[in-house]
């Protein structure tokens, strides 16, 4: 065979040594999805989690090569009970590290219009309302609600909850060291 036939075409096997030594270095992200559900009056349906202080989008954090969509849909359903059709994308948002965690991406995802009573079905959610958006400002965490925001607006990509143009200044973009007194 020519020496400058490719190593994919020379020998398969090399070639997917060499993609899986390079897959194993790469660093990995995690990647959670929420879901943007409203009521008929257009209020947000907002989540109480156990496990950290602060309201947030209903949604969670996706297992090993589970797909953003799919990690949202299961998450819907085992902590409200939700067999929601996961609409179109409205965000993804770069998180950069914090604390003990490395940086994440952040996807939020229509979930369209809920008439009936939503209520946690899963130990995790201490409790599920829908509020309007001037309450929602007050209970989530100001990158969060940065990130809802942009779901109301208009799809967007986002760095840590603000709106990355190609146009922004350096000095808007975070390194993430305080998410939570971060405005």
């Amino acid at each position: 065979m020519n020496p400058e036939t490719p190593l994919y075409e020379r020998d398969p096997e090399a070639w997917n040594a060499y993609l899986a030594e390079g897959n194993a270095k790469q660093p990995r992200k995690r990647v959670g999805a929420d879901v943007l559900i409203k009521d008929e009056h257009g209020r947000i349906l907002l989540v109480n989690p156990r496990y950290k202080p602060d309201w947030d989008l209903p949604g969670g954090m996706a297992e090993a090569n589970e797909s953003p969509a799919a990690a949202a849909r299961r998450e819907i359903q085992e902590e409200l009970g939700l067999g929601l059709e996961i609409g179109r994308l409205l965000v993804v948002d770069w998180v950069p590290p914090h604390g003990p965690w490395d940086d994440s991406l952040m996807f939020i995802f229509e979930g369209g219009t809920v008439t009936e009573g939503v209520r946690p079905v899963d130990d995790e959610v201490g409790e599920a309302r829908f509020v309007h958006v001037t309450e929602a400002r007050d209970l989530l965490r100001p990158y969060v609600w940065r990130r809802l925001q942009a779901a109301l607006d208009v799809p967007a990509y986002l760095e840590h909850g603000h709106l990355v143009t190609g146009h922004e200044p350096p000095d808007r973009r975070t390194t993430g060291s305080d998410l939570r007194s971060e405005a």
